[in-house]
């Protein structure tokens, strides 16, 4: 099942495509910066592996026009918390285990959502950005497993992590991506490895 959502901000509007499997391990949002795809490959090797996926704007067309938007922590976190409110509603998505994927500079609005909502945040990975601007209290509160991937040629968020590090003491992994690795695989095998069972999903698909 495919549906369209959106979400209505004093800013614009933030469109959201839900692709839903008839069994699905668990549903992993996307929050994304960029303009919704009509074909996103990462969500579509995520839906085939089972998940259902939530792909998200976390800002609208209008302030993509301001540079300084996607840097701006605050904002994106709050947006990613109306997208969890948004999930805590709806019938589709309510009931499974959440998972968040985030990337660049969702990264640590990502991670400080997940830490404030840890009842509802049942595991998260991040492919690059910089972890420690989530915050010195964020970090030490997350408890979602947490795996990070960031490319081989990516000196600043490897030097992000490496400080933020020592303040996370929830379950966490790092891995460093070669040229043309399978990332998907590597997050997929993650979230059914430390999504939180619900009743009513078979063994099989854990």
């Amino acid at each position: 099942m495919n549906r369209h959502l959106n979400i209505q901000t004093s800013h614009g509007t933030l469109l959201g495509h839900l692709a839903l499997p008839e069994h699905p391990r668990s549903l992993v949002l996307l929050p994304r910066i960029q303009p919704l795809a009509v074909d996103d490959p990462f969500a579509g090797n995520l839906f085939n592996r089972g998940h259902a996926v939530l792909t998200m704007e976390v800002i609208s067309e209008r302030e993509r026009h301001f540079v300084d938007t996607p840097q701006d922590v605050s904002r994106l976190a709050r947006r990613i918390t109306d997208i969890l409110d948004l999930i805590r509603r709806d019938g589709d998505m309510q009931e499974l285990p959440l998972a968040i994927h985030a990337s660049g500079d969702v990264t640590p609005a990502a991670i400080r959502v997940a830490a404030l909502r840890d009842t509802q945040v049942s595991t998260l990975s991040c492919h690059g950005g910089l972890v420690d601007r989530a915050g010195l209290q964020a970090l030490e509160m997350l408890v979602a497993p947490l795996l990070i991937l960031i490319d081989g040629n990516d000196p600043a968020a490897l030097a992000s992590w490496q400080r933020a590090h020592r303040h996370v003491a929830c379950p966490c992994a790092m891995h460093v991506l070669q040229t043309r690795e399978n990332q998907e695989e590597r997050v997929s095998g993650w979230f059914v490895e430390h999504a939180r069972r619900l009743p009513g999903i078979p063994d099989s698909l854990t």
